[in-house]
């Protein structure tokens, strides 16, 4: 691996470009990540897991359970990966893109847990595999609550927070509300200038669960994997447009969706230059959908980060380049550098 380095706390990682299935079986990851219950999934997933052919993918998703947890007087089985053993070092918490689950960590995860880190993977609320049979409403207020409840009961320690996309929006936020929970943050091609959210929109019901329908539609996942992936094969694509799209099978994922659009979502655009914590900032440097220059933004208001570029990679480094991200990771953890 050769480094490019940019300006004074910048740097470029620059990594051969393999598919991605031939990457992870160059790194081992089948060896890496096991499970006891290996030849079932969990009975709560919907059937269509079956039809998912990544090996990692489906060994993720045969370690995802649900834990009780008290939510507003209710109970909430809330769905995660847990780490396979618990560590001195402060633990570190997967969150995942909007609309999206656990499983986007497939890749990482096990490196990560390698890397000797208390690693879990965490469903935000109304996305996932959560039992959300109760509709609880999935707003910010309770998409932070519930993280809160969940860090409160499981975790119990600072944690390093990592947030892609949109789930850096989510950190942030989380980070200013609730700094004792938080050590540090890992924010990877961080969705947090959007303009257009934070204000509630009602919109018709027949508009909004028309447009709910459209997310999960398979054309449109494809779209938007081509967009999120670098040089991805068709076959590549219909895998991960299987991956992505399986929480949406789930009988609640339209209302709680509904919910989370009709609340206005995340603006964190003030709380940025609140967050004292030490933060590692992560761009793909053919990210097509963050503009590098919002995540140079982020880096310079931020008031304590550093920045890391991962070359031929686009907006999922973690997915893309799941070695590299998972490396910087473990530095960041470890060392507090990278």
């Amino acid at each position: 691996m050769s480094l490019k380095w940019g300006f004074s706390s910048l740097t470029h990682i620059h990594l051969t470009r393999t598919p991605m299935a031939t990457k992870c079986e160059g790194l081992g990851l089948g060896r890496l990540f096991s499970h006891p219950n290996a030849a079932t999934f969990p009975s709560f997933l919907p059937k269509e897991v079956s039809k998912i052919n990544d090996p990692l993918a489906r060994t993720m998703a045969r370690k995802i359970e649900r834990l009780p947890m008290t939510l507003f007087e209710t109970c909430i089985m809330s769905s995660c990966v847990k780490p396979a053993k618990r560590s001195e070092k402060n633990p570190v918490v997967l969150l995942h893109c909007f609309d999206s689950s656990c499983l986007e960590w497939s890749y990482a995860f096990p490196l990560l847990e390698e890397a000797g880190l208390e690693t879990w993977a965490v469903d935000v609320l109304g996305w996932g595999f959560s039992d959300l049979d109760s509709l609880p409403p999935c707003n910010v207020e309770t998409k932070r609550s519930h993280l809160y409840q969940f860090w409160k009961t499981y975790i119990k320690r600072p944690m390093v927070l990592v947030g892609p996309s949109l789930g850096a929006a989510i950190a942030v936020d989380f980070a200013v509300n609730h700094p004792e929970a938080v050590e540090k943050l890992v924010l990877i091609n961080a969705c947090v200038y959007s303009k257009c959210t934070g204000h509630p929109t009602k919109l018709p019901n027949v508009v909004a669960y028309a447009g709910v329908s459209l997310l999960k539609s398979i054309p449109l996942r494809l779209i938007a994997n081509k967009l999120t992936f670098n040089r991805l094969s068709l076959a590549r694509n219909l895998e991960w447009t299987n991956v992505g799209r399986l929480h949406c099978l789930l009988p609640w994922w339209e209302d709680t969706t509904v919910s989370f659009m009709n609340s206005g979502g995340y603006n964190v655009i003030s709380q940025i230059k609140q967050v004292k914590h030490r933060a590692l900032v992560i761009a793909g440097e053919d990210d097509r959908i963050i503009r590098f220059k919002d995540v140079v933004r982020l880096h310079c208001e931020l008031p304590n980060a550093v920045m890391r570029v991962i070359t031929d990679s686009g907006h999922l480094p973690h997915v893309d380049s799941p070695a590299s991200v998972s490396k910087l990771i473990t530095h960041f953890v470890l060392h507090d550098c990278c």
